[in-house]
């Protein structure tokens, strides 16, 4: 490594231990102050969110890597202003999510004392079908997205340390995997909000050094017309409108269905928390996300394509060259600990399915000697259940694919196709059935799957047919299995 490389490298750890720090004592705080169960501290950090966390840890989860690296390389090298287009649909996901469902559930779930997705669900509809088909599909679907980010966590380590992809990887994955398993919800989201002012920050200073890098805005464009001729004027040289209106559905409304944003909905303090959430997670993710794609726009001017293995690599390494050592380092730890925050919230959730929805409810059910014995292990079960799915997904992102941008984007699909109706329907429909909820469900990601694979209509993207699909099941069974009345309970607790 060369000295600016070891000077980079210090600044990321330091920075990471930093946040790493302040996280956990934070936590510990909280937990000391609160006198809410185990559970409850862990999975959803006790419910005391302010309008700043809420706003930052849900545009934290829903970017990362994607919004950050991923898919400016992607527009610096491939797309151009075209991707900058795309990534506008995100500006008002914060707004979108909470102003749908975060009244809705932050009821909901303080009447019935869910801490996860899963346990709404069985709240607001009683199934123990629903409950593990949609934990079962969350943890596929969270490895998948997981893969995603730790390749983009690696990605960032190697092209900083030139250390080989798999040992940057285990760094990474071990770094993440402790991190969460001692921390909890609540150091992911006062992490979440550092991580969200750094990146800001890092931004504008992205922005400023590649358009004095180009020579000014004139240079930009020149730098482009020479490098991205056919697609740096042209929003439709790439992207045909049915896929551009496939990512203002997969991206835009679709995030509603997201269980690691929605879960955000649960852990706030009131609705004027609420209010200010979603006008700051809007001015960030216009910030971050907008200002980000159009820089690494602006960056194919300054592309040398021959060097880079794919289109992830082009913002670390193109950061390094053109920004002095010291905000360099400080730039690249952003991402690296907004990646580390979202696989952190991936973790928590799949962790959750498996030991609170799965293991908790089916296993241990009421049984006072096995309660108790959960109550007391809780802590290892967790970390253990941690431990193996971030292994399995260390295991699987050996041999990830070429750009990072497209397998979250799969991933999120998959998981709007499976929650969207189920969470949107059983909010705000109440003659929503279970049988309803769990067709729609199975059946929006199956039509997904295989249109992923097999039905390409006009460049329309599958979650548009899964959604569809996923809409039509839910109504149609549900209107076919709603009997004779509603559950009392459902309706006292629940509308």
């Amino acid at each position: 490594m060369s000295s600016n490389q070891i000077m980079i490298l210090c600044i990321m750890i330091g920075y990471l231990v930093l946040n790493v720090a302040i996280g956990m004592t934070m936590a510990k705080r909280q937990e000391k102050a609160s006198n809410m169960s185990q559970e409850k501290k862990y999975f959803i950090g006790s419910r005391g969110m302010n309008g700043l966390v809420l706003a930052m840890t849900t545009m934290a989860t829903y970017t990362s890597v994607s919004s950050f690296i991923s898919g400016p390389g992607a527009a610096g090298m491939t797309y151009g202003y075209a991707q900058v287009w795309v990534a506008a649909v995100q500006f008002g996901a914060v707004f979108l999510v909470m102003g749908v469902l975060g009244n809705r559930l932050a009821i909901v779930s303080r009447r019935t004392g869910a801490v996860t997705i899963a346990g709404y669900l069985k709240a607001r509809y009683k199934s123990d079908g629903l409950v593990i088909v949609t934990s079962l599909l969350m943890v596929a679907f969270f490895i998948a997205q997981m893969i995603s980010q730790f390749t983009g966590g690696a990605t960032l380590v190697e092209s900083v340390t030139g250390l080989p992809y798999w040992a940057s990887l285990l760094i990474f994955a071990a770094v993440v995997i402790v991190y969460t398993s001692f921390g909890g919800f609540t150091a992911v989201v006062i992490t979440d909000t550092i991580q969200g002012i750094i990146m800001i920050v890092g931004t504008f200073l992205f922005m400023f050094f590649v358009v004095r890098a180009a020579g000014g805005l004139s240079g930009v464009d020149a730098g482009l017309a020479t490098n991205l001729p056919e697609v740096y004027d042209n929003l439709t040289a790439v992207y045909q409108p049915g896929a551009l209106l496939s990512f203002w559905v997969l991206v835009g409304v679709g995030t509603i269905g997201l269980p690691q944003t929605a879960v955000r909905c649960m852990g706030f303090k009131n609705t004027k928390t609420l209010k200010n959430a979603m006008v700051i997670g809007t001015i960030v993710c216009v910030v971050v996300i907008g200002g980000m794609h159009l820089a690494g726009a602006w960056a194919g001017s300054l592309l040398d394509a021959e060097n880079l293995p794919t289109s992830d690599y082009m913002i670390p390494m193109l950061v390094q060259k053109i920004m002095p050592t010291p905000l360099a380092g400080l730039f690249l730890a952003a991402p690296l600990a907004a990646v580390m925050s979202t696989v952190s919230s991936l973790l928590i959730l799949a962790s959750a399915a498996i030991i609170k929805d799965l293991y908790r409810t089916y296993i241990v059910k009421d049984n006072s000697q096995k309660v108790a014995a959960y109550n007391k292990n809780f802590s290892k079960m967790s970390f253990g259940a941690t431990l193996i799915i971030g292994a399995i997904t260390y295991l699987l992102a050996l041999n990830p694919p070429d750009i990072i941008f497209f397998l979250n984007l799969f991933a999120m699909g998959g998981l709007e196709c499976a929650f969207f109706m189920p969470l949107v329907g059983g909010a705000f429909c109440k003659w929503g059935t279970k049988y309803g909820a769990i067709a729609s469900a199975l059946g929006g990601c199956a039509v997904y799957v295989f249109c992923y694979y097999f039905v390409k209509v006009a460049g329309i993207n599958a979650v548009v047919w899964g959604l569809l699909a996923s809409v039509i099941f839910y109504f149609l069974v549900s209107k076919l299995t709603i009997g004779k009345g509603l559950d009392q309970d459902v309706l006292d607790k629940c509308f």
